[in-house]
Parts: C-alpha cells; sequence; structure tokens
C-alpha cells in the first residue's frame, strides 16, 4: 500500500510541475492556429488566435511563480512558443496583409522582425536579470504589431515598413523595461 501511495503521489508531483508547460504548449497551438488561419487568408482569426494566445502566455509564467514549479526546460519551452506566436505569427499576418505589396523589402522586414525576435529571445535565455527586461519582450512587439493590422486601411501602407522595423529594432535595444 505504502508503494502505491508513493506511486500515486510521484504521479501527482509530476502532472503537477507540467501545469504550466500545458498553458505554454496551449499558446504554441494557438500561434500554430494563427499561421494557418493566415495561409487561409482568413486574417481576423488569425488576429483572434494571436490576441487568445498571449493571454495564455501571461498565466504560463504567472502559474509557474505561483506554484514555484519554474524550470529551465520551462523556459526554453516558453521562448521557443513565443516565438511562433508573438514572432512568425504576426509577422505572417501583416505579410500576408499589407508587406507583401513590397515586394522584397516586405519580405525582408518580415524576416528581420522574426530573427531580431529570435535574437531576442535567446539573449532573454542566456541573462539573469531580475525585474526587468532588456529590449522590448517579443510578447509585447508581436502584440503590437498584431493590433497594427487591426488600422489597416486607415493609414498609408509604407507606415507598416516602419512599424515592423521599429518593433524589430526595440526587441534586441538595449533599453530596459520593468517587468509588471
Amino acid at each position: 500500500m505504502l508503494i502505491l501511495q508513493q506511486m500515486v503521489d510521484n504521479t501527482v508531483k509530476k502532472l503537477r510541475t507540467q501545469i504550466a508547460n500545458l498553458f505554454t504548449i496551449i499558446n504554441l497551438g494557438l500561434g500554430g492556429f494563427a499561421i494557418l488561419y493566415v495561409i487561409q487568408g482568413q486574417l481576423g482569426l488569425s488576429v483572434t488566435f494571436i490576441c487568445l494566445a498571449a493571454i495564455f502566455d501571461r498565466f504560463d509564467g504567472m502559474v509557474a511563480r505561483k506554484m514555484k514549479i519554474t524550470s529551465d526546460l520551462g523556459k526554453q519551452l516558453d521562448s521557443l512558443c513565443d516565438l511562433i506566436s508573438f514572432g512568425v505569427a504576426p509577422a505572417l499576418l501583416l505579410y500576408q496583409s499589407t508587406l507583401n505589396e513590397f515586394g522584397f523589402a516586405g519580405s525582408m522586414f518580415t524576416i528581420i522582425f522574426i530573427a531580431c525576435g529570435a535574437i531576442r529571445l535567446a539573449r532573454f535565455n542566456i541573462s539573469e536579470q531580475e525585474g526587468f527586461f532588456v529590449g522590448l519582450p517579443i510578447t509585447a512587439a508581436g502584440c503590437i504589431l498584431t493590433v497594427s493590422h487591426l488600422i489597416n486601411g486607415s493609414i498609408a501602407e509604407p507606415v507598416f515598413m516602419f512599424i515592423i522595423l521599429t518593433l524589430s529594432i526595440l526587441m534586441i535595444s538595449n533599453f530596459r523595461i520593468k517587468k509588471v
């Protein structure tokens, strides 16, 4: 009976440690759906999925800290998922809706955004800053880029080139932002 209880306790403990990672994987899935809907031309649904991914991204870190189940695996997994949900998905959304009209330049700015997001996340993963971020977090950059899509048609299309390039530079810059 004692062995069975220990097995149950170990299983519960292992499952408990994966709760935050489950939120992270949901974030990834929502980012994946956003990309698929961009490919299908359903940009409004893509915006919705990116916004939902942001909610789950917020929860994964909160849950991990609250339950004291943070891990190196969770940190790496979160960054990989964020690159999809807040790097690739928003960049493709803006590319499909606007930037493709700028030909090679639009393609390059799309790739630059994704690359700067990857650099930002890699730098975050090897740093030990407590209480602040260095550079604009990719989640914020991706959400701003996604929301900017909503004003498409209200502003001149070249402004979107400026927006994506500015966000790219801000992600890899060295300014500090206090964590909230």
